[in-house]
């Protein structure tokens, strides 16, 4: 199985007709994913690689029973692009891009809970489930459908994860990419809670970073996980009050910072990766 996307999510992208949205709507449909529409206001009844366009999402959702969203569109236009997709009934929003302003993610968070919708991002590379869809940026090479879920705000991480579970035969059942901007749309507690309750899901790999609480706040989570997380944080070793490629990922004094985040998780029960390589090792020792 999978979490969030599978081969029957219907997608539309909001933004099909820009640049970054026709070429990875390419890309998305050559992976197999169903994109069944796409926004892009006032050029409704156009075509992108064969998809239809629509000047709003309520027609996307009406036509084409669509279910997800992603959004590849300027920042300042993300807020309100996702606030049309939940309240058209949109149930899952990924937002690509990055330096979403606070009040605006803050608006969409609360406007997407009060319509039982989730959204992922600002600044995801999106979301794949491994041979059935890939909604995003997500390069597809380093997949594989298998028997590990992972959860990152890096990219990078993503991908490498990836890869390292996929050369060591594990596979992925679903990578879910939260973003790094400052304030997010879904937490890693919320996502552990969705990889629970797979029941293709072995264990899961956490992989946060510096700066911010969200990997703090999925303590009680963990605690109440009977399947093993492994826990990797980037950043160990950056320089205190620098950023560190994304906007969240910022450390003042000893707050944030990676060491502290281990702790806290391992004391949790989780178990602290250092390396790429210590995860597939890790896995096997807990005969995964």
């Amino acid at each position: 199985m999978a979490i969030l996307i599978t081969k029957s999510s219907r997608v539309i992208v909001q933004g099909i007709t820009g640049g970054a949205g026709s070429s990875h709507t390419r890309r998305m449909l050559d992976y197999g994913t169903q994109i069944v529409a796409g926004t892009s206001p006032g050029k409704g009844g156009q075509q992108v690689h064969g998809v239809p366009v629509y000047d709003t999402v309520r027609e996307c959702v009406e036509k084409h029973a669509a279910d997800t969203s992603v959004i590849f569109l300027p920042a300042r236009f993300v807020s309100e692009a996702g606030i049309e997709a939940v309240r058209a009934g949109i149930k899952l929003v990924v937002v690509v891009p990055e330096h979403i302003p606070i009040a605006d993610m803050l608006k969409l968070r609360q406007e997407a809970q009060k319509h039982h919708a989730r959204i992922l991002g600002g600044n995801t590379a999106g979301i794949i489930s491994p041979g059935q869809a890939n909604i995003g940026i997500i390069p597809d090479v380093a997949f594989k459908p298998g028997r590990v879920g992972t959860v990152s705000r890096s990219g990078s991480l993503t991908y490498y994860i990836a890869d390292t579970l996929t050369r060591e035969g594990f596979g992925e059942t679903t990578c879910v990419g939260l973003g790094g901007d400052p304030v997010l749309g879904s937490t890693f507690s919320e996502i552990l809670e969705l990889f629970e309750a797979d029941p293709d899901t072995k264990a899961v790999v956490l992989a946060g970073e510096i700066g911010g609480v969200y990997e703090e706040m999925a303590v009680d989570v963990i605690q109440r996980m009977k399947k093993p997380v492994v826990v990797m944080i980037g950043g160990r070793f950056a320089p205190p009050g620098k950023r560190m490629g994304h906007a969240g990922a910022i450390v003042e004094g000893t707050m944030g910072t990676a060491d502290a985040k281990l702790k806290v998780l391992t004391d949790a029960g989780a178990h602290a990766a250092m390396t790429f390589m210590d995860i597939p090792r890790i896995l096997k020792e807990l005969k995964i």
